[in-house]
């Protein structure tokens, strides 16, 4: 039933980038409502984890330095990998799932300068928890979150060579090329999903982990309890973005199903 909605190739290959108005997609009120909800709850979660993050830093975890404060140096990391791999590869994926009002060679390019952005934030969270680690000769690559982490990064990284080799640069030889995209897509959103709930399965590890860390320390006071609420926050909000984002992507009358061929989204 489904697939009579999608556009067909053109003979001689050409490729249709156009948007249709099916009735039997036709939104409704209710299909407006849900739209606008999945935006402005994801957004809220995405930018709200963030800040909740800086704040637990900043009031918490005593701000911020680089190699003069080791532990403060420390202190990067969880901001810039939440930012980067959370808020911004987030952001990223909505943009692209949910975005049909430019032409879709636009939302690849948004699409990939999200991701692009987070790639520095991700390397500077790295090296600060490294060369913190190194500074106060803790041992590197120890524990469950730390090589969740690295594999975290690895999958990042082979996404995003993927995505600009197999949807950017062979567009060069749209045509000659349509086949090889279009096996790819389901892959390519697979394992971006896949990807960021790793991520977020790697962030909440760290918590955990920062908090037994702070408890053996320092034993638990009245500031410490406060902490941990903050930290347990941070983790629901984790989860729930998870929870959002999988919905947003996998709801099946969003507007990339409803309102676009299937070329235009390859």
């Amino acid at each position: 039933m489904r697939d009579r909605h999608l556009a067909k190739m053109p003979r001689g290959g050409t490729t249709t980038s156009r948007y249709e108005e099916d009735p039997d997609n036709a939104w409704n009120c209710c299909s407006w409502c849900e739209y606008l909800l999945i935006v402005i709850l994801s957004t809220i979660l995405l930018v709200g984890v963030l800040v909740l993050t800086l704040f637990w830093v900043m009031f918490y975890r005593d701000g911020f330095a680089w190699s003069e404060s080791p532990k403060q140096q420390f202190n990067l990391h969880p901001i810039l990998m939440i930012a980067g791999f959370v808020t911004l590869s987030g952001f990223s994926i909505l943009i692209y799932r949910l975005c049909r009002c430019v032409k879709q060679i636009y939302v690849k390019l948004i699409h990939m300068f999200f991701h692009a952005v987070a790639i520095p934030c991700i390397a500077l969270g790295f090296i600060s928890v490294f060369a913190s680690h190194d500074a106060l000769h803790k041992v590197n690559f120890y524990s469950l979150h730390s090589w969740l982490g690295f594999v975290t990064m690895g999958m990042f990284v082979l996404q995003f060579v993927i995505g600009f080799f197999s949807f950017l640069v062979m567009l060069c030889c749209e045509n000659k090329t349509y086949s090889c995209r279009s096996a790819m897509v389901p892959i390519h959103a697979s394992l971006g999903l896949a990807n960021f709930w790793l991520a977020i399965a790697t962030s909440v590890t760290g918590l955990i982990e920062k908090e037994r860390e702070t408890v053996n320390e320092a034993g638990v006071s009245e500031n410490k309890l406060v902490e941990h609420y903050i930290t347990s926050a941070i983790g629901v909000t984790l989860i729930f973005i998870g929870i959002i984002v999988t919905f947003a992507v996998r709801r099946s009358n969003a507007p990339a199903s409803a309102k676009v061929y299937v070329t235009e989204r390859i």
